[in-house]
């Protein structure tokens, strides 16, 4: 993605709170995707939560990125990340990383905002930035993402069960929907006979604390193994220079290794 569409998709979200990037995901991608997820749910047994935000009926798989180098592909891609570093900052985080499967006879979930427990007045510009992937074709039928499109600049967040009058996200098999973290959406009912398979990368700013523990969650072998960009991602750099060091050094001065030096943000101002 060049630097002109990323900026008409950041002004879309701006006025609409989510927008839609089409064709964005390589096929092969898709299809290593859906094979890995299948076996990672058969070889380990997992199960719907059977709650009334989950679902009854759909299968989440949390902390993708430790379960193999097919993840990694994810939160670094170029026709996702752009963007979201332009609704957030290029010091974002990735907040979790997982796999929604809705299966059919799947009702529709709550509808929510993704920054809904966080204390703070609305409206107010993003702290949060998240995007689903369609590794399948996404259609009201099988329980496409239900949005209500400009709810991000409303003063409050949703009553949890309430209805609320909505739309579906429809997009082809490929797509990305990224959305303002505080708009208002859920996921669809699937009355339709086959699954509806999609990836939740969400992404948070550097100041906000993950949902998914990435520094605990991930084995620090395997984050050595990691490419620069995607380290920070996982919050082992620090933003503005402060938020997150460990002794004035970043948790990859600590615990990977990293041998460039940090300045820290009390360092910068006396420059």
């Amino acid at each position: 993605m060049n630097q002109q569409e990323a900026e008409k998709h950041i002004a879309t979200i701006a006025d609409h709170g989510y927008t839609i990037v089409e064709n964005a995901i390589a096929p092969d991608l898709i299809d290593a995707l859906n094979e890995e997820l299948l076996r990672l749910e058969r070889k380990y047994n997992i199960v719907p939560a059977k709650n009334g935000f989950e679902g009854h009926n759909t299968v989440r798989i949390y902390n993708l990125l430790a379960y193999g180098k097919l993840f990694e592909r994810i939160p670094v891609h170029q026709n996702v990340l752009p963007v979201v570093e332009g609704v957030l900052d290029k010091e974002c985080l990735i907040s979790s990383l997982s796999s929604i499967s809705i299966d059919p006879g799947e009702i529709a979930q709550p509808i929510h905002a993704d920054d809904q427990i966080m204390p703070v007045e609305k409206p107010h510009a993003a702290f949060v930035c998240n995007s689903m992937w369609a590794l399948t074709d996404f259609t009201e039928e099988n329980g496409a993402t239900r949005i209500i499109p400009g709810t991000h600049k409303a003063d409050a967040s949703p009553n949890y069960g309430q209805h609320y009058d909505s739309i579906p996200a429809e997009m082809p098999k490929g797509s990305v929907l990224i959305w303002h973290g505080s708009l208002w959406h859920g996921g669809g009912a699937n009355k339709s006979g086959a699954r509806r398979v999609g990836i939740a990368m969400n992404y948070c700013a550097g100041y906000i604390r993950q949902q998914e523990n990435q520094q605990l969650g991930l084995p620090l072998d395997l984050v050595k193994t990691f490419e620069p960009r995607l380290q920070e991602l996982c919050g082992f750099g620090t933003y503005r220079a402060l938020i997150g060091h460990i002794d004035k050094k970043t948790p990859s001065q600590r615990l990977l290794g990293e041998t460039r030096d940090l300045k820290s943000i009390w360092d910068l101002a006396e420059g």
